[in-house]
Parts: structure tokens; sequence; C-alpha cells
């Protein structure tokens, strides 16, 4: 969170890295369960990264068509956004994680069985929906439950995401070598485990005292701090999955070479969202630390487009660090800068952003269509360039009474989060 004027809120940076010192280790069975579930659900993202060009071959399919994979994986998320609040609020955030992990098992395992490119992409989209039911869920359990308050859930959520970034190209090629169907079988193996795991370890969570509407993210988004968070966030998710997405195709690599790429670069974007960006926003403030990691990013991906192929591969894994130091940033801000309650913010923040998830990955190669291999990064330099600016333009907006909002954030933890 930020004060008034760009830095860290008060008594932030001590909370920050009272949580990375040790805090952050110490939580309850139903946050590691949680946690670990997250982390086999972010893993999804990526697993398909390295054997792209495995199956466009196995399924005779062309670049475009397999990249709708990402297509209609994150439209189907961005659209579900709007229903996470809704169920969970009614059901409970244990049956939301359970029915969202039941839905993964059931659409990655039928992913693995199909016989064209056509029947891959549903199946990516009803594996979409579970993943949005169970991951916007898992944050509001984390900051609801664990030991260290909002700071240590944030990063614990990142260092989820960091690390099934990591593990999901690895997991693709290992298994991906053999047939581009084995990871989606190993992914929904281990959802399962992550099923058991949540239903053995994690209580009934009591429902909010209020119920969400269906419109309550859309209209959380009439706050002008979280309106400027979500679309600076929809400009940078454009770049950021135009590399995840599309590079592969690009750097036209072996299942095995294209994993450790993707491998070396979730590790840094795990390693830049838990440990380097809470010290750089204690240092300098969240937002000049976002305009500026925003503005080095795009200078990375116009130099992996223009650049030779050892440069692709090293400005591949570099971009890993900025992207996570941005999405440190981004989530602090969807979550604190509003006076929303959270899991609405964070709903209405991910409704917005998830659209350019779904985006990138389809116009990216209609853009190497029509013009050159090389024009897709340059407008992906132009939108991270854009995220920048709203940020920089919006900068009162994204900052005004975050400080003050603080306790009352925290008491509605307690109350509107799923918290044990």
């Amino acid at each position: 969170m930020t004060s008034s004027t760009g830095g860290p809120a008060q008594g932030d940076t001590e909370d920050t890295f009272d949580a990375g010192a040790g805090g952050l280790l110490h939580q309850p069975k139903a946050v590691w369960a949680t946690a670990g579930a997250s982390v086999v659900a972010f893993m999804g993202i990526g697993l398909v990264d390295p054997i792209l060009p495995s199956i466009a071959k196995g399924l005779d399919a062309t670049p475009s068509q397999v990249s709708l994979l990402f297509t209609s994986y994150f439209l189907i998320t961005a659209v579900a956004m709007l229903l996470t609040g809704f169920v969970s609020s009614r059901v409970g955030g244990k049956k939301t994680l359970l029915l969202g992990l039941a839905l993964v098992v059931v659409f990655a395992g039928l992913a693995g069985t199909s016989g064209s490119v056509g029947e891959l992409v549903g199946f990516r989209a009803g594996w979409g929906l579970g993943n949005a039911l169970f991951v916007s869920t898992a944050l509001a359990v984390i900051v609801g439950a664990a030991a260290g308050g909002s700071a240590a859930a944030i990063l614990l959520y990142e260092s989820a995401l960091g690390l099934g970034m990591a593990c999901g190209p690895l997991l693709g090629a290992l298994l991906g070598n053999a047939s581009w169907r084995y990871p989606f079988f190993g992914t929904a193996f281990l959802m399962a485990v992550g099923f058991l795991c949540v239903t053995a370890f994690l209580k009934e969570q009591p429902k909010p005292a209020r119920r969400t509407g269906l419109l309550d993210p859309l209209k959380a988004l009439g706050h002008g701090g979280l309106a400027s968070a979500a679309v600076s966030a929809f400009f940078y998710n454009y770049t950021f999955f135009t590399v995840l997405a599309f590079t592969p195709f690009v750097l036209n690599m072996t299942p095995y070479k294209s994993g450790a790429v993707f491998f070396c670069w979730g590790v840094l974007l795990a390693a830049f969202s838990v440990v380097v960006a809470p010290r750089m926003q204690a240092r300098f403030g969240s937002l000049k630390v976002l305009g500026g990691s925003l503005v080095l990013l795009a200078a990375d991906v116009l130099v992996l487009g223009y650049g030779d192929h050892t440069t692709a591969v090293v400005c591949t894994i570099l971009s890993g660090a900025f992207i996570g130091v941005n999405n440190t940033v981004y989530t602090e801000l969807a979550l604190g800068v509003s006076d929303a309650p959270r899991p609405v913010a964070s709903a209405g923040y991910n409704f917005v952003r998830w659209f350019a998830a779904a985006a990138a990955p389809y116009f990216a190669p209609k853009i190497e269509e029509w013009s050159s291999v090389r024009v897709p990064f340059l407008v992906a330099a132009v939108t991270a360039l854009i995220g920048a600016a709203v940020v920089c333009v919006r900068r009162n907006a994204l900052t005004h009474e975050a400080a003050g909002l603080q306790p009352r954030h925290a008491s509605e933890d307690s109350v509107t989060v799923f918290a044990n």
C-alpha cells in the first residue's frame, strides 16, 4: 500500500519485512493447503508454453489456432470473476475452492483426451472457469487466514504464483517430451491432490455478513483509483501474455529447452515478486517502482523482438524480473486503493485485466501474419508504456486515501474475507 505521496504507507515497511523474514513461513495448515493448490493452479497457466509447437503439430493446427488455448482460458476467467464473489458469499469459501478444483480436475483431464484443437480450446475454457473460482477465493482465504497480516498474505500469494509460473513450464516440458497430452493429465492429478488437501485441512469458512451481488465488482470499478489500477494492469497484461503465449513460437525450441527458458523466467518472477519488490517499494515508493518497471519491461520486449535468437532467450528470461515486480505492486494497489471490500475489489480488477490476457495470445500471431514476427513485440512494448503512462497520469487517484483505508481493510478481513 502507498501513502499519499506514492511512498509506502505508514507501517507497511515493517509489516512487509516481517513477512519476508520468517513470519511468512509460520502459517496455519489451511493456508499451506490453499497456497499449495494455488501453485498447481498457476502451473496450469504456463504448463502449455513449452508444448505449444508440439500441440500445433499433433493436432495439425496453426500457431494462431493453438494460441486460442490461452484466449478461451482467460476470456472465461475474466467473465467468471463476476461470479466468484456471488458464489462464495452464498456457499462459503471452502465449497467454492473445492468446486473450482473439481472443475479443473475434470477439464484438465478432458483436455488430454482432445482429438482436435477445437475440443482442446473448449476444455481449456472449462478449465478457466474452475481456475477463476479457485484462484480468486484462494486469495481471499489466504488474506484472511495468514499469520502476519495482509503484507504476509500478499507475499505468500505471489510466492505461489511465482513458483507455479516457474514449475509449470518445467512440468510441461518433462511430461510433454513424451506426449503433449501428458501435462494435462499431470495437472489433473496434482489438482486432485490439492482437492484432498483443502478438504482435509481447511475448515468450513463462515459466510460473509453481506452477500456479494453479480454487479458489485463492476460497481467497485467506479472508484477512480481501482479503475486506474485495472486499466493500467490491462495494458501491462497484454505485454505479459505476449511474452508468455507468443514467445515459444518465436524461440522454436524443443520442449526441454523451452521449458528450461521459462523455468528460469519463473524463478526470476518469483524472486523479484517476493524478495526484491517489497524492498524496492520501501525505498522508492510503489508507484515509482511500478512505472520504472513497466518502462524497463517495454525496453526488454522490444529488444526481444528485434534481437537475434540468443538475445531473445536472454530477454525472455529477464522479463520475469520485471513481471514479478509488477505483479506484486499491482496486487497491493488493487487490494488497498479503494474502499470496496478486498474480494470485490479483486474481482473487479481481475475482470478488466484478464481480458488483455485473452486478447494478447490471439492478436500476437495475427499481427505476425499481417506484418512480421517483430511487430507483435513492438505492440507489446507500446502497451507496457501505456500502462506506465496511466500510472503517471492517475498518480493521485492511485494514492488518495490509501493509507487511511488500511485500518478499514484490516477490520473487513475478519468479516468479508473467508477467514478461520
